[in-house]
Protein backbone atom coordinates (compact mmCIF):
# COMPACT_ATOMS: atom_id res chain seq x y z
CA UNK A 1 0.00 0.00 0.00
CA UNK A 2 1.02 3.58 -0.43
CA UNK A 3 0.56 4.98 3.04
CA UNK A 4 3.56 7.12 3.87
CA UNK A 5 2.58 7.11 7.57
CA UNK A 6 1.96 3.36 7.88
CA UNK A 7 5.04 2.62 10.01
CA UNK A 8 4.54 5.78 12.05
CA UNK A 9 0.99 4.87 13.07
CA UNK A 10 1.94 1.27 13.66
CA UNK A 11 4.45 2.35 16.31
CA UNK A 12 2.00 4.86 17.76
CA UNK A 13 -0.42 2.01 18.35
CA UNK A 14 2.31 -0.20 19.82
CA UNK A 15 3.53 2.48 22.23
CA UNK A 16 0.05 3.56 23.34
CA UNK A 17 -1.02 -0.07 23.96
CA UNK A 18 2.00 -0.77 26.16
CA UNK A 19 1.62 2.54 28.02
CA UNK A 20 -2.02 1.71 28.76
CA UNK A 21 -1.06 -1.78 29.93
CA UNK A 22 1.66 -0.57 32.29
CA UNK A 23 -0.44 2.30 33.65
CA UNK A 24 -3.24 -0.15 34.42
CA UNK A 25 -0.84 -2.61 36.07
CA UNK A 26 0.58 0.13 38.30
CA UNK A 27 -2.86 1.59 39.08
CA UNK A 28 -4.28 -1.79 40.09
CA UNK A 29 -1.14 -2.48 42.14
CA UNK A 30 -1.56 0.65 44.25
CA UNK A 31 -5.35 0.25 44.56
CA UNK A 32 -4.77 -2.70 46.88
CA UNK A 33 -2.59 -0.52 49.10
CA UNK A 34 -2.39 3.28 48.40
CA UNK A 35 0.57 3.50 50.78
CA UNK A 36 2.65 1.68 48.18
CA UNK A 37 2.30 4.51 45.65
CA UNK A 38 5.74 5.97 46.32
CA UNK A 39 7.35 2.76 47.57
CA UNK A 40 9.58 0.58 45.47
CA UNK A 41 7.67 -2.12 43.63
CA UNK A 42 8.64 -5.55 45.02
CA UNK A 43 10.75 -7.78 42.78
CA UNK A 44 7.96 -10.35 42.48
CA UNK A 45 5.58 -7.76 41.03
CA UNK A 46 8.26 -6.35 38.72
CA UNK A 47 8.65 -9.84 37.28
CA UNK A 48 4.89 -10.13 36.85
CA UNK A 49 4.78 -6.74 35.10
CA UNK A 50 7.55 -7.88 32.76
CA UNK A 51 5.81 -11.19 32.14
CA UNK A 52 2.53 -9.48 31.23
CA UNK A 53 4.32 -7.10 28.86
CA UNK A 54 6.02 -10.01 27.12
CA UNK A 55 2.69 -11.84 27.03
CA UNK A 56 1.01 -8.88 25.31
CA UNK A 57 3.89 -8.69 22.82
CA UNK A 58 3.53 -12.40 22.00
CA UNK A 59 -0.28 -12.26 21.76
CA UNK A 60 -0.25 -9.22 19.49
CA UNK A 61 2.31 -10.83 17.18
CA UNK A 62 0.35 -14.07 16.90
CA UNK A 63 -2.94 -12.27 16.17
CA UNK A 64 -1.32 -9.72 13.81
CA UNK A 65 -2.75 -6.81 15.78
CA UNK A 66 -0.40 -4.22 14.29
CA UNK A 67 -0.44 -5.46 10.68
CA UNK A 68 -1.80 -3.05 8.02
CA UNK A 69 -2.74 -0.55 10.70
CA UNK A 70 -4.05 2.01 8.20
CA UNK A 71 -5.51 -0.27 5.53
CA UNK A 72 -7.32 -2.94 7.51
CA UNK A 73 -11.05 -2.34 7.87
CA UNK A 74 -12.57 -1.46 11.24
CA UNK A 75 -14.26 -4.81 11.95
CA UNK A 76 -11.12 -6.97 11.35
CA UNK A 77 -9.15 -4.46 13.46
CA UNK A 78 -11.53 -4.84 16.42
CA UNK A 79 -11.61 -8.60 15.85
CA UNK A 80 -7.81 -8.74 16.04
CA UNK A 81 -7.94 -6.62 19.21
CA UNK A 82 -10.46 -8.95 20.84
CA UNK A 83 -8.44 -12.01 19.80
CA UNK A 84 -5.24 -10.57 21.22
CA UNK A 85 -6.97 -9.70 24.48
CA UNK A 86 -8.51 -13.19 24.71
CA UNK A 87 -5.14 -14.85 24.19
CA UNK A 88 -3.55 -12.45 26.69
CA UNK A 89 -6.11 -13.50 29.32
CA UNK A 90 -6.18 -17.26 28.65
CA UNK A 91 -2.45 -17.86 28.13
CA UNK A 92 -1.31 -17.34 31.78
CA UNK A 93 -3.74 -19.96 33.03
CA UNK A 94 -2.58 -22.39 30.37
CA UNK A 95 1.09 -21.73 31.16
CA UNK A 96 0.39 -22.02 34.91
CA UNK A 97 -0.60 -25.64 34.38
CA UNK A 98 2.98 -26.38 33.33
CA UNK A 99 4.82 -23.80 35.46
CA UNK A 100 2.91 -23.00 38.69
CA UNK A 101 5.51 -20.42 39.72
CA UNK A 102 4.29 -17.94 37.08
CA UNK A 103 0.68 -18.04 38.15
CA UNK A 104 -0.61 -14.52 38.74
CA UNK A 105 -2.72 -13.43 41.72
CA UNK A 106 -6.33 -13.90 40.71
CA UNK A 107 -7.73 -10.52 41.82
CA UNK A 108 -4.75 -8.58 40.50
CA UNK A 109 -4.81 -10.29 37.10
CA UNK A 110 -8.58 -10.20 36.57
CA UNK A 111 -8.91 -6.56 37.64
CA UNK A 112 -5.99 -5.56 35.40
CA UNK A 113 -7.43 -7.40 32.39
CA UNK A 114 -10.90 -5.87 32.77
CA UNK A 115 -9.57 -2.33 33.14
CA UNK A 116 -7.03 -2.78 30.34
CA UNK A 117 -9.68 -4.28 28.05
CA UNK A 118 -12.04 -1.35 28.55
CA UNK A 119 -9.33 1.26 27.93
CA UNK A 120 -7.91 -0.69 24.99
CA UNK A 121 -11.23 -0.87 23.15
CA UNK A 122 -11.91 2.82 23.84
CA UNK A 123 -8.49 3.71 22.41
CA UNK A 124 -8.89 1.49 19.33
CA UNK A 125 -12.37 2.86 18.66
CA UNK A 126 -11.07 6.42 18.97
CA UNK A 127 -8.18 5.69 16.61
CA UNK A 128 -10.50 4.13 14.02
CA UNK A 129 -12.85 7.10 14.27
CA UNK A 130 -10.00 9.55 13.72
CA UNK A 131 -8.61 7.40 10.91
CA UNK A 132 -11.98 7.37 9.16
CA UNK A 133 -11.96 11.14 8.67
CA UNK A 134 -8.23 11.74 8.38
CA UNK A 135 -7.02 8.80 6.32
CA UNK A 136 -7.18 10.72 3.04
CA UNK A 137 -4.65 13.21 4.45
CA UNK A 138 -2.27 10.35 5.31
CA UNK A 139 -2.25 9.04 1.76
CA UNK A 140 0.64 9.32 -0.62
CA UNK A 141 -1.61 9.10 -3.70
CA UNK A 142 0.03 7.56 -6.73
CA UNK A 143 -1.26 8.03 -10.24
CA UNK A 144 -1.09 4.77 -12.15
CA UNK A 145 -1.79 3.46 -15.63
CA UNK A 146 -3.19 0.04 -16.51
CA UNK A 147 -2.20 -1.62 -19.78
CA UNK A 148 -4.37 -4.50 -20.98
CA UNK A 149 -8.17 -4.55 -21.17
CA UNK A 150 -8.75 -8.25 -20.59
CA UNK A 151 -10.72 -9.53 -17.62
CA UNK A 152 -7.74 -9.17 -15.28
CA UNK A 153 -7.13 -5.57 -16.34
CA UNK A 154 -10.81 -4.68 -16.06
CA UNK A 155 -11.08 -6.22 -12.58
CA UNK A 156 -7.93 -4.39 -11.45
CA UNK A 157 -9.31 -1.10 -12.80
CA UNK A 158 -12.62 -1.61 -10.97
CA UNK A 159 -10.94 -2.63 -7.72
CA UNK A 160 -8.61 0.38 -7.61
CA UNK A 161 -11.42 2.74 -8.60
CA UNK A 162 -13.72 1.39 -5.85
CA UNK A 163 -11.01 1.45 -3.15
CA UNK A 164 -9.56 4.94 -3.39
CA UNK A 165 -8.50 4.78 0.28
CA UNK A 166 -5.65 2.45 -0.75
CA UNK A 167 -3.91 5.44 -2.27
CA UNK A 168 -3.97 4.58 -5.98
CA UNK A 169 -5.64 6.62 -8.71
CA UNK A 170 -6.05 5.18 -12.21
CA UNK A 171 -5.18 8.06 -14.50
CA UNK A 172 -5.09 6.11 -17.78
CA UNK A 173 -6.43 2.76 -18.92
CA UNK A 174 -5.07 1.28 -22.17
CA UNK A 175 -6.13 -1.74 -24.17
CA UNK A 176 -3.73 -4.39 -25.51
CA UNK A 177 -2.81 -2.13 -28.43
CA UNK A 178 -1.88 0.75 -26.10
CA UNK A 179 -4.97 2.74 -27.11
CA UNK A 180 -6.31 4.86 -24.28
CA UNK A 181 -9.83 3.60 -23.51
CA UNK A 182 -11.16 6.51 -21.48
CA UNK A 183 -9.14 9.26 -23.12
CA UNK A 184 -8.94 10.80 -26.57
CA UNK A 185 -8.57 7.50 -28.43
CA UNK A 186 -4.86 8.05 -28.98
CA UNK A 187 -2.79 5.05 -30.03
CA UNK A 188 0.92 4.70 -29.32
CA UNK A 189 1.27 1.15 -30.60
CA UNK A 190 4.08 2.03 -32.99
CA UNK A 191 5.70 4.64 -30.78
CA UNK A 192 6.59 3.49 -27.26
CA UNK A 193 8.48 6.74 -26.68
CA UNK A 194 5.32 8.71 -27.47
CA UNK A 195 3.36 6.43 -25.16
CA UNK A 196 5.70 7.18 -22.27
CA UNK A 197 5.72 10.90 -23.01
CA UNK A 198 1.94 10.81 -22.65
CA UNK A 199 2.26 8.82 -19.41
CA UNK A 200 4.74 11.29 -17.95
CA UNK A 201 2.58 14.29 -18.94
CA UNK A 202 -0.19 12.80 -16.80
CA UNK A 203 2.10 12.58 -13.78
CA UNK A 204 1.91 8.77 -13.71
CA UNK A 205 4.56 7.02 -11.61
CA UNK A 206 3.52 3.37 -11.95
CA UNK A 207 2.35 1.11 -14.78
CA UNK A 208 0.41 -2.11 -14.22
CA UNK A 209 0.63 -4.49 -17.15
CA UNK A 210 -2.11 -7.12 -17.47
CA UNK A 211 -1.12 -8.04 -21.01
CA UNK A 212 -1.40 -11.76 -21.85
CA UNK A 213 1.74 -13.89 -21.96
CA UNK A 214 1.72 -14.05 -25.79
CA UNK A 215 2.54 -10.30 -25.74
CA UNK A 216 5.90 -11.02 -24.14
CA UNK A 217 7.91 -8.80 -26.51
CA UNK A 218 5.62 -5.83 -25.89
CA UNK A 219 5.84 -6.43 -22.13
CA UNK A 220 9.64 -6.50 -22.27
CA UNK A 221 9.71 -3.29 -24.30
CA UNK A 222 7.43 -1.50 -21.85
CA UNK A 223 9.43 -2.81 -18.90
CA UNK A 224 12.74 -1.65 -20.33
CA UNK A 225 11.45 1.79 -21.30
CA UNK A 226 9.78 2.20 -17.88
CA UNK A 227 13.17 1.58 -16.24
CA UNK A 228 14.77 4.15 -18.50
CA UNK A 229 12.07 6.71 -17.62
CA UNK A 230 12.19 6.02 -13.86
CA UNK A 231 8.62 4.72 -13.87
CA UNK A 232 7.87 1.65 -11.78
CA UNK A 233 6.56 -1.26 -13.84
CA UNK A 234 4.42 -3.98 -12.25
CA UNK A 235 3.38 -7.18 -13.99
CA UNK A 236 -0.02 -8.63 -13.07
CA UNK A 237 -0.20 -12.34 -13.99
CA UNK A 238 -3.32 -13.46 -15.82
CA UNK A 239 -4.63 -16.37 -13.74
CA UNK A 240 -8.22 -16.22 -14.93
CA UNK A 241 -9.59 -19.72 -15.32
CA UNK A 242 -7.41 -21.14 -12.56
CA UNK A 243 -8.61 -19.40 -9.41
CA UNK A 244 -12.03 -17.92 -8.64
CA UNK A 245 -11.14 -16.89 -5.08
CA UNK A 246 -8.43 -15.16 -3.10
CA UNK A 247 -5.07 -16.87 -3.33
CA UNK A 248 -1.75 -16.72 -1.51
CA UNK A 249 1.48 -15.67 -3.21
CA UNK A 250 4.89 -16.97 -2.09
CA UNK A 251 8.30 -16.43 -3.59
CA UNK A 252 10.73 -19.34 -3.93
CA UNK A 253 13.80 -17.35 -4.84
CA UNK A 254 12.63 -15.40 -7.90
CA UNK A 255 9.85 -17.87 -8.74
CA UNK A 256 6.30 -16.78 -7.78
CA UNK A 257 4.18 -19.64 -6.41
CA UNK A 258 0.40 -19.27 -6.06
CA UNK A 259 -1.71 -21.26 -3.60
CA UNK A 260 -5.45 -21.29 -4.24
CA UNK A 261 -6.44 -21.20 -0.58
CA UNK A 262 -5.29 -19.58 2.63
CA UNK A 263 -4.64 -21.94 5.56
CA UNK A 264 -4.08 -20.01 8.82
CA UNK A 265 -3.24 -23.21 10.72
CA UNK A 266 -0.26 -23.80 8.44
CA UNK A 267 1.30 -20.99 10.47
CA UNK A 268 3.21 -22.73 13.28
CA UNK A 269 2.32 -20.04 15.82
CA UNK A 270 -1.40 -20.54 15.16
CA UNK A 271 -0.97 -24.31 15.36
CA UNK A 272 0.76 -23.99 18.75
CA UNK A 273 -1.96 -21.68 20.08
CA UNK A 274 -4.67 -24.12 19.01
CA UNK A 275 -2.84 -27.09 20.51
CA UNK A 276 -2.22 -25.32 23.83
CA UNK A 277 -5.91 -24.50 24.04
CA UNK A 278 -6.85 -28.10 23.15
CA UNK A 279 -4.64 -29.53 25.90
CA UNK A 280 -5.85 -27.04 28.53
CA UNK A 281 -9.52 -27.43 27.61
CA UNK A 282 -9.47 -31.23 27.36
CA UNK A 283 -7.57 -31.56 30.65
CA UNK A 284 -10.16 -29.36 32.35
CA UNK A 285 -13.05 -31.47 31.01
CA UNK A 286 -11.34 -34.76 31.91
CA UNK A 287 -10.45 -33.67 35.45
CA UNK A 288 -13.59 -31.69 36.31
CA UNK A 289 -16.26 -33.70 34.49
CA UNK A 290 -15.18 -37.07 33.09
CA UNK A 291 -13.45 -38.10 36.34
CA UNK A 292 -16.84 -38.49 38.07
CA UNK A 293 -19.21 -38.72 35.08
CA UNK A 294 -17.63 -41.77 33.42
CA UNK A 295 -18.36 -44.14 36.37
CA UNK A 296 -21.97 -42.93 36.55
CA UNK A 297 -22.70 -43.15 32.81
CA UNK A 298 -20.72 -46.40 32.59
CA UNK A 299 -22.88 -48.00 35.27
CA UNK A 300 -26.11 -46.81 33.60
CA UNK A 301 -24.97 -48.13 30.20
CA UNK A 302 -24.12 -51.52 31.74
CA UNK A 303 -27.50 -51.74 33.47
CA UNK A 304 -29.34 -50.77 30.27
CA UNK A 305 -27.74 -53.22 27.81
CA UNK A 306 -24.95 -55.71 27.38
CA UNK A 307 -21.65 -54.60 25.93
CA UNK A 308 -18.73 -52.29 26.65
CA UNK A 309 -19.09 -48.80 28.13
CA UNK A 310 -17.04 -47.22 25.37
CA UNK A 311 -17.49 -47.58 21.65
CA UNK A 312 -14.38 -47.09 19.53
CA UNK A 313 -14.36 -46.87 15.78
CA UNK A 314 -11.69 -46.29 13.16
CA UNK A 315 -12.22 -42.87 11.60
CA UNK A 316 -10.33 -40.64 9.20
CA UNK A 317 -7.95 -38.25 10.96
CA UNK A 318 -5.59 -35.51 9.87
CA UNK A 319 -3.91 -36.30 6.53
CA UNK A 320 -6.45 -39.15 6.26
CA UNK A 321 -4.60 -41.22 8.85
CA UNK A 322 -7.05 -43.51 10.70
CA UNK A 323 -7.44 -43.36 14.47
CA UNK A 324 -9.78 -44.88 17.03
CA UNK A 325 -12.48 -42.34 17.89
CA UNK A 326 -13.99 -42.85 21.36
CA UNK A 327 -17.65 -42.46 22.37
CA UNK A 328 -19.96 -43.70 25.07
CA UNK A 329 -21.75 -46.70 23.58
CA UNK A 330 -25.25 -45.60 22.58
CA UNK A 331 -26.31 -48.65 20.55
CA UNK A 332 -26.70 -52.32 21.19
CA UNK A 333 -23.73 -54.29 19.92
CA UNK A 334 -24.19 -54.87 16.15
CA UNK A 335 -22.25 -55.70 12.99
CA UNK A 336 -23.31 -52.60 10.99
CA UNK A 337 -21.67 -49.90 13.09
CA UNK A 338 -18.75 -49.44 10.66
CA UNK A 339 -20.91 -49.05 7.57
CA UNK A 340 -24.38 -47.79 8.50
CA UNK A 341 -25.18 -44.30 9.81
CA UNK A 342 -27.54 -43.79 12.73
CA UNK A 343 -31.02 -42.79 11.56
CA UNK A 344 -34.07 -41.32 13.26
CA UNK A 345 -35.86 -44.11 15.11
CA UNK A 346 -32.87 -46.46 14.63
CA UNK A 347 -33.70 -49.74 16.43
CA UNK A 348 -30.04 -50.17 17.38
CA UNK A 349 -30.11 -47.14 19.69
CA UNK A 350 -30.69 -48.04 23.34
CA UNK A 351 -32.90 -46.06 25.72
CA UNK A 352 -29.87 -44.60 27.49
CA UNK A 353 -28.16 -44.12 24.13
CA UNK A 354 -31.04 -42.00 22.86
CA UNK A 355 -30.56 -39.58 25.76
CA UNK A 356 -26.78 -39.54 25.36
CA UNK A 357 -27.05 -38.79 21.64
CA UNK A 358 -29.76 -36.16 22.10
CA UNK A 359 -27.62 -34.26 24.60
CA UNK A 360 -24.31 -35.03 22.78
CA UNK A 361 -22.97 -36.56 26.01
CA UNK A 362 -21.89 -39.60 24.00
CA UNK A 363 -19.13 -37.44 22.46
CA UNK A 364 -17.45 -36.52 25.77
CA UNK A 365 -14.85 -39.36 25.71
CA UNK A 366 -13.41 -37.72 22.60
CA UNK A 367 -11.68 -35.23 24.89
CA UNK A 368 -9.29 -38.14 25.53
CA UNK A 369 -8.64 -38.17 21.76
CA UNK A 370 -8.01 -34.42 21.96
CA UNK A 371 -5.50 -34.81 24.78
CA UNK A 372 -3.69 -37.51 22.77
CA UNK A 373 -3.48 -35.19 19.76
CA UNK A 374 -5.72 -37.31 17.53
CA UNK A 375 -8.51 -34.73 17.59
CA UNK A 376 -9.05 -31.05 18.34
CA UNK A 377 -11.86 -29.42 20.29
CA UNK A 378 -12.95 -27.66 17.08
CA UNK A 379 -12.51 -29.02 13.57
CA UNK A 380 -14.25 -31.05 10.87
CA UNK A 381 -16.11 -34.06 12.26
CA UNK A 382 -14.27 -37.32 11.54
CA UNK A 383 -16.10 -39.82 9.34
CA UNK A 384 -15.94 -43.60 9.36
CA UNK A 385 -13.48 -44.95 6.81
CA UNK A 386 -16.17 -46.28 4.46
CA UNK A 387 -17.86 -42.89 4.21
CA UNK A 388 -14.54 -41.17 3.53
CA UNK A 389 -13.91 -43.61 0.69
CA UNK A 390 -17.43 -43.24 -0.74
CA UNK A 391 -17.78 -39.46 -0.52
CA UNK A 392 -14.25 -38.73 -1.76
CA UNK A 393 -15.44 -40.03 -5.16
CA UNK A 394 -18.77 -38.21 -5.13
CA UNK A 395 -17.82 -34.75 -3.78
CA UNK A 396 -15.12 -32.46 -5.15
CA UNK A 397 -12.58 -31.28 -2.55
CA UNK A 398 -13.99 -33.69 0.05
CA UNK A 399 -10.49 -34.83 1.04
CA UNK A 400 -9.30 -31.24 1.63
CA UNK A 401 -11.04 -31.27 5.03
CA UNK A 402 -8.42 -33.81 6.12
CA UNK A 403 -5.74 -31.12 6.05
CA UNK A 404 -7.14 -30.28 9.50
CA UNK A 405 -7.20 -32.25 12.73
CA UNK A 406 -10.79 -33.51 13.18
CA UNK A 407 -12.83 -31.95 15.96
CA UNK A 408 -15.48 -32.78 18.54
CA UNK A 409 -17.53 -29.92 17.13
CA UNK A 410 -17.10 -27.67 14.12
CA UNK A 411 -18.40 -24.84 11.97
CA UNK A 412 -20.56 -27.27 10.00
CA UNK A 413 -22.20 -28.64 13.15
CA UNK A 414 -23.15 -25.26 14.66
CA UNK A 415 -24.63 -24.26 11.29
CA UNK A 416 -26.97 -27.26 11.24
CA UNK A 417 -24.97 -29.59 9.00
CA UNK A 418 -24.79 -32.51 11.40
CA UNK A 419 -26.26 -35.96 11.89
CA UNK A 420 -27.43 -38.25 9.12
CA UNK A 421 -26.58 -37.37 5.51
CA UNK A 422 -29.19 -39.07 3.35
CA UNK A 423 -28.27 -37.11 0.22
CA UNK A 424 -24.96 -36.09 -1.30
CA UNK A 425 -26.07 -32.43 -1.19
CA UNK A 426 -26.25 -32.61 2.63
CA UNK A 427 -22.65 -33.83 2.80
CA UNK A 428 -21.60 -31.20 0.24
CA UNK A 429 -22.93 -28.47 2.53
CA UNK A 430 -20.98 -29.95 5.43
CA UNK A 431 -17.78 -30.07 3.35
CA UNK A 432 -18.32 -26.49 2.18
CA UNK A 433 -18.58 -25.34 5.81
CA UNK A 434 -15.46 -27.31 6.76
CA UNK A 435 -13.47 -25.72 3.94
CA UNK A 436 -14.64 -22.25 5.00
CA UNK A 437 -13.39 -23.00 8.51
CA UNK A 438 -10.03 -24.19 7.14
CA UNK A 439 -9.54 -20.92 5.24
CA UNK A 440 -10.88 -18.55 7.91
CA UNK A 441 -9.67 -20.04 11.20
CA UNK A 442 -9.07 -17.71 14.11
CA UNK A 443 -8.84 -18.38 17.83
CA UNK A 444 -11.96 -16.26 18.34
CA UNK A 445 -13.83 -18.39 15.79
CA UNK A 446 -13.00 -21.50 17.82
CA UNK A 447 -14.35 -19.85 20.98
CA UNK A 448 -17.51 -18.82 19.12
CA UNK A 449 -18.07 -22.39 17.88
CA UNK A 450 -17.60 -23.80 21.39
CA UNK A 451 -20.12 -21.35 22.85
CA UNK A 452 -22.66 -22.10 20.10
CA UNK A 453 -22.15 -25.84 20.63
CA UNK A 454 -22.81 -25.53 24.35
CA UNK A 455 -25.95 -23.50 23.66
CA UNK A 456 -27.24 -26.04 21.14
CA UNK A 457 -26.56 -28.87 23.59
CA UNK A 458 -28.70 -27.11 26.21
CA UNK A 459 -31.63 -26.30 23.92
CA UNK A 460 -31.34 -29.52 21.90
CA UNK A 461 -30.94 -30.03 18.16
CA UNK A 462 -33.46 -31.64 15.82
CA UNK A 463 -30.73 -33.58 14.01
CA UNK A 464 -29.28 -35.02 17.21
CA UNK A 465 -30.51 -38.61 17.34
Amino acid sequence: MTYKYETCFKWINVVVDFILLDLILYAVYIIYDPNLMWAEIPATYRLKFLFMNLLWFFSSRVMGLYDNILTRDAYPTMQATAGTLAMFIVAPYVLALAVPEIQLPGDFFITSCIAFGVLLFCWKFSFLLIRKYRRRFWLNVKKVAIVGDGQTGTELYQYISENAHFGYQVECFFDNNLTEKAGEGMSFADNIAGFFNHIISKGITEIYSTLPKDEVEKIRGLMQEADNRLIRFKLVPDIDGFFNRNFVLDLYGYVPVLSHRNEPLENKANEIVKRIFDVAFSLSIIILILSWLVPIIGLIIKLDSRGPVFFKQLRSGKDNKPFYCLKFRSMSVNNDSDSKQATKGDARITKVGAFLRKTSLDELPQFINVLMGEMSVVGPRPHMLKHTKDYSVLIDSFMVRHFLTPGITGWAQVNGFRGETKETTAMSKRVEADLWYLENWTFLLDLKIIILTMWQSVKGHEKAF
